[in-house]
């Protein structure tokens, strides 16, 4: 193994491992698909990038780092393969069908390296998802065939092997008596139920509208292309500019960055802006989180040219605080709504620990002794109305949980992030993997509500 390819391993396996993030069938640490895809690339070829790429894959769209982490620990041609790998659909772009769409006009775009790489991929995907969800698999396999057709100029053993995948699942299910008939979704009602109707899920609409780039957007600084880079870099320096916009004939096309003006004119540092970067003014906050996934920065359209800039900091701001206690703060109320049906009369007491449920009867002591109106179910910790709901597998399936330990694990990011957010800590530090996550499925379960 390379060094470019072993450290990409290591990058790509510590990084999906700070997340915790796993296989979702198996349980198994998410670097053993990662390990599969680039050993079936490497089966193919020796190109140490296209291997570099295959373990880099999923980074970007799943992990903290985006494309400039990748690009300065491995250069742009590997940075420019994870960008053509990484699905460019947002969620508000629509339902699955619409999104899926957009991701397979970017890859019918691809290199063929790239290419190549998602040929491993779904090979891989494709393998896994049939042998333990035949429901789900009947959708992959729909989006894979659809996907291949686009992939033409990818490895040929590769597409082989991916075609005969395909195959044996499609004749793995045809075998298997399942109702065809089934709807299926990716997009379940998670903690709100019916998204469509209900005061609840009305409040989550209305507050995810309420506030947009326009708000925490700052004003993007310029430069021309002919100003001295070193004297730029003073300027940026001097007023805390990590980016800067660059004018051509007067109109920012491009931005440059502080630490890379080392010698020459500004113009010799141009960076176009990604076709992902740009958002409108009036654009939603979790279309402004999407971006920041990706990108270290979200750049905003006013009425058709570029004049403000979004870094990952200006999501410590209050209003975006504000926004996100908010959204928590709702999604409480209807799991409290939803326990309160499923155990009136405080029937989920038994299934509290006896520890958890002292200290919820201390707090609704005390609220009571300073006159206080509260049900003791409010005195649960948001942790534990979760961890109540989902020993049911009904509550389960309402919540759009495939497993208990997901559930947990995202009870527990729900409790860090609102306890960072109320004690005022960083929370673009300790948070950001659960801020993207609850911002993109949400607005994913929003997307086409309101027409």
């Amino acid at each position: 193994m390379t060094d470019l390819v072993e450290r990409a391993r290591l990058y790509a396996t510590e990084a999906h491992a700070r997340i915790n993030q796993r296989r979702k069938y198996s349980n198994q640490p998410y670097d053993v698909h990662l390990r599969s895809v680039a050993a079936l690339v490497a089966e193919v070829s020796d190109d140490d990038e296209m291997i570099a790429a295959a373990w880099l894959h999923d980074t970007v769209e799943d992990t903290p780092a985006t494309f400039r982490d990748v690009e300065l620990a491995f250069g742009r041609p590997v940075a420019a393969l994870v960008a053509e790998l990484t699905d460019v659909s947002k969620p508000s772009d629509g339902n699955r069908a619409a999104r899926k769409a957009i991701d397979r006009a970017h890859l019918a775009r691809a290199s063929d390296r790239a290419k190549t790489v998602k040929l491993a991929d779904l090979i891989d995907n494709c393998r896994d998802i049939c042998r333990h969800d035949p429901r789900f698999a009947r959708v992959f396999l729909a989006e894979m065939e659809a996907l291949l057709r686009v992939l033409d100029g990818g490895d040929t053993t590769l597409m082989r092997r991916a075609h005969k995948a395909w195959n044996q699942c499609r004749e793995r299910l045809e075998s298997q008596a399942h109702d065809a008939d089934e709807p299926v979704s990716d997009e379940p009602a998670w903690l709100g139920g019916d998204t469509s109707n209900g005061s609840h899920a009305h409040a989550l609409r209305q507050f995810m509208r309420a506030f947009t780039a326009r708000d925490i957007a700052e004003p993007i600084a310029s430069f021309d292309t002919d100003t001295a880079a070193l004297k730029a870099r003073e300027i940026m320096a001097s007023n805390g500019w990590i980016v800067a916009g660059l004018r051509r004939a007067g109109r920012i096309d491009g931005y440059v960055r502080r630490e890379d003006l080392s010698d020459g004119v500004c113009g010799d540092h141009h960076r176009a802006f990604s076709r992902g970067q740009i958002v409108t003014a009036d654009a939603s906050l979790s279309e402004v989180i999407f971006v920041l996934t990706r990108y270290t920065g979200c750049y905003v359209d006013i009425i058709g040219d570029v004049a403000g800039v979004i870094l990952r900091d200006h999501v410590q701001k209050p209003i975006v605080r504000m926004w996100l206690f908010g959204m928590i703060t709702i999604i409480e109320m209807s799991v409290t709504r939803r326990l309160a049906e499923v155990y009136p009369d405080d029937r989920w007491r038994d299934q509290l620990s006896p520890g958890r449920l002292e200290k919820a009867e201390a707090l609704f002591a005390e609220r009571g002794r300073r006159g206080t109106p509260q049900k003791l179910v409010d005195c649960l910790q948001l942790s534990d109305k979760i961890q109540i709901l989902i020993k049911d597998d009904a509550q389960l399936a309402w919540m759009g949980f495939d497993s208990r330990r997901v559930a947990k694990a995202v009870a527990k990011e729900f409790e860090s992030l609102r306890n960072n957010l109320a004690h005022a800590q960083d929370i673009v530090a300790t948070d950001w993997p659960q801020i993207a996550r609850m911002t993109q499925r949400i607005e994913a379960l929003l997307g086409g509500a309101d027409e």
